[in-house]
């Protein structure tokens, strides 16, 4: 048994073996995709569940870099409107890290950070570090987001960008690490890839500034 006393198992009980899937539903089909599944699955003490249903929000997968400069120890966020902060009765207007959606399935998450850092912020990005891989909401989204680190020159960001057939209105703030720390310890900063981004690089940026 791979377990020890009082702890949990080293490897997860079950798999994707482990559950069938009877039917899946297009339930709508726009910008984004929600899919209705009815489905069962293995059970911790045994057998079987019964069978039961789950919508599913289908959004693709983005990719997400915080562009760092290691130089100036200086980071760059952006600012933009979100309207799920707006339903949530959170600031509407969100300081983020650049981030975009992957547009097909051959495009690899840092051809997109590389690409969405020049749209969002005019920046051309250098040396990149992945930073982490995770499920935005598991329980509904089947989207994953890649976060990613790169060099920037600091000086040379600033301005509104964004794509205008996107509707897109992005202002460029350059902030100091710490501010930007600060501002995630109060609260200021709501976004889970940015929150996530400017923790590690408070555990990894001594490093980054002696390569």
């Amino acid at each position: 048994m791979e377990k020890e006393s009082g702890c949990l198992p080293v490897s997860p009980a079950f798999n994707g073996s482990d559950v069938e899937v009877l039917s899946t539903k297009m339930v709508y089909d726009g910008f984004f995709k929600m899919v209705k599944y009815r489905l069962r699955h293995k059970l911790f003490a045994g057998g079987w569940s019964g069978e039961f249903e789950r919508e599913l929000f289908e959004r693709g997968h983005a990719a997400a870099v915080l562009p760092y400069d290691p130089v100036l120890d200086n980071v760059v966020l952006i600012e933009q409107f979100r309207i799920g902060a707006l339903a949530a009765d959170c600031q509407p207007w969100q300081l983020e890290i650049v981030a975009g959606m992957l547009d097909h399935d051959d495009e690899s998450p840092e051809q997109v950070i590389r690409r969405e850092a020049t749209e969002e912020s005019g920046l051309v990005l250098g040396k990149t570090e992945k930073i982490s891989r995770y499920l935005s909401s598991s329980g509904g989204c089947s989207e994953i987001l890649d976060i990613f680190i790169s060099e920037v020159d600091s000086r040379l960001a600033q301005g509104i960008h964004g794509v205008a057939s996107e509707s897109e209105d992005i202002r460029v703030h350059v902030v100091s690490r710490n501010q930007a720390y600060q501002w995630l310890e109060s609260g200021k900063i709501e976004n889970a890839a940015t929150i996530i981004a400017l923790q590690w690089l408070q555990l990894h940026h001594q490093r980054l500034r002696q390569v």
